[in-house]
């Protein structure tokens, strides 16, 4: 797993119970260690198989699944989607059909409010996901408490199931976290610049510009500057950005005014 020295605790603070997710016969190891892999980006970790077509364990999944072996290690494998979800209080079925089971259909992000609301009670939460070629079908919908679908356009709705579980995943996390980030530009290591730090850039480049006649004609002079100090008033710049600039500005001053060398006044004349 790729390691971050600088994470935010707040980012850490989820007390919430994490969701399992049940994988219902899936076909392809690759399609289970990428839905680990999804998994693990958001914390999720309790992952459940029913019937897997090339049998348990998988080499090609734990490959998948990059360096998710957290997720694959901890892999249980059932005989029936009853038995997967026997010990779980709420079941989401995930699906991109109409179905003829009545149930509630949720977007996922509104699913995520309630598994987070049990999570926090530390009620057991599942979220079926079915088949690569089909789904679920009705009597493994049947077993839900209700349904989960995405806004996918209608005319090509089917997911890959790593997809499908990782927006479940984020949706799942970004409301467990409250959408705390794991890093932000921290102002103690990157101050922004004062006022008077950004005037006097102002005021050199200005001087720079004014050597080098850019203010043309002079009577635009005032319109220019204006539209100069809102392009950098726009960037919201730190000291060290500043300091940066009256760098670049410093060397522009230095340059040589010699005309370069043409390509052609290189070669020797024949």
């Amino acid at each position: 797993m790729s390691k971050n020295a600088k994470i935010r605790e707040e980012a850490r603070a989820i007390t919430a119970r994490p969701p399992a997710v049940i994988l219902c016969e899936p076909q392809l190891g690759e399609n289970i260690g990428t839905a680990a892999r999804a998994m693990a980006n958001f914390g999720l970790v309790d992952l459940r198989i029913v019937n897997p077509r090339d049998g348990w364990p998988s080499e090609k999944a734990r490959a998948a699944a990059s360096r998710a072996d957290h997720v694959i290690d901890r892999v249980q494998v059932f005989e029936t989607t009853e038995a997967a979800i026997a010990d779980l209080n709420f079941v989401y079925a995930t699906t991109a059909r109409s179905r003829e089971v009545p149930k509630p259909v949720r977007g996922p992000d509104e699913a995520a409010i309630k598994a987070v609301e049990l999570g926090e009670r530390q009620h057991g939460v599942g979220y079926l996901f079915g088949r690569e070629r089909w789904g679920l079908n009705n009597e493994e919908v049947a077993l839900a408490d209700e349904i989960v679908t995405l806004p996918v356009d209608p005319d090509f709705a089917s997911l890959n199931i790593a997809q499908a579980v990782l927006v479940c995943a984020y949706e799942w996390r970004n409301t467990a976290s409250r959408g705390e980030l794991p890093f932000l530009l921290s102002e103690e290591e990157h101050p922004p610049a004062s006022k008077d730090d950004i005037l006097r850039m102002f005021e050199h480049l200005e001087r720079s510009l004014d050597d080098v006649s850019f203010f043309r004609p002079p009577e635009r002079r005032p319109h220019m500057v204006r539209n100069l100090r809102n392009i950098f008033q726009k960037a919201e710049l730190s000291q060290q950005e500043v300091r940066t600039l009256r760098g670049v500005i410093a060397a522009l001053e230095r340059r040589e005014t010699r005309p370069r060398k043409s390509r052609d006044s290189d070669e020797t004349e024949t």
